[in-house]
């Protein structure tokens, strides 16, 4: 039987693709406080700054590539079983071939309802003021807000817990609940953490490679050889 490598990414992972992180050193993303665009009460104020900021995303990601990162985690399912925890709410992953993805904090290319949260669909246009479900509720991008639960926390939890190698890439251990999976693997499973700016240490199973997202995962690999 394949070991079981779960694999934890945020916003470093796809940085490297051109992809913004999702909050720079002051604090706005995309020049937007992020209150604004990614929150409930963002949205009921203004939907239409919302949606257009999300189009803009969602075209941004059709100009993107995945990187060697993403392509070299997809390789890994010839040897071990993969799966990917990932906070980025691009379909990069997907692309480069990873096949169990579970996203923490929605997709861009999704939307729903915003009369039910479980009406989602796949979606690659833009989405509009008067855009509406069958029901008549405007739609909205599937992008989790601050705020709003996540819907997949329990499912990456069990996944955690299966795990027999814990890998996290480029992210900042700073938002939960996501930062709490660490705390949810075996006592004795490796945990190997990729950054450039690292918010943990080397010690006991936790090796940390201090690198960007595509150098670590090389470096990554070799260890794992």
């Amino acid at each position: 039987m394949k070991k079981h490598i779960v694999v934890l990414t945020g916003a470093g992972m796809s940085a490297e693709s051109g992809i913004k992180t999702f909050r720079d050193a002051d604090g706005l993303w995309e020049g937007h406080d992020v209150m604004e665009v990614a929150s409930p009460e963002g949205f009921a104020r203004n939907p239409e700054l919302v949606l257009n900021f999300y189009n803009k995303r969602r075209k941004q990601l059709n100009e993107v590539e995945p990187n060697q990162a993403h392509k070299d985690l997809a390789q890994l399912e010839n040897d071990y079983k993969v799966t990917i925890i990932t906070q980025n709410v691009d379909d990069l992953h997907e692309r480069a071939g990873s096949s169990d993805v579970v996203h923490l904090h929605g997709e861009l290319r999704k939307i729903r309802s915003t009369g039910n949260h479980n009406d989602i669909k796949d979606w690659t246009e833009n989405i509009n003021l008067g855009d509406l479900c069958g029901k008549g509720y405007q739609l909205r991008p599937h992008i989790v807000w601050f705020g709003e639960a996540v819907p997949e926390i329990e499912t990456a939890v069990k996944i955690c817990y299966d795990a027999d190698i814990l890998v996290i890439i480029g992210t900042s251990m700073q938002v939960y609940p996501a930062a709490s999976l660490i705390d949810y693997v075996q006592p004795d499973t490796p945990i190997y953490y990729i950054d450039p700016k690292p918010a943990i240490s080397s010690g006991g199973k936790v090796t940390v490679i201090a690198k960007s997202a595509t150098e670590g995962t090389t470096e990554l690999i070799d260890i794992l050889k």
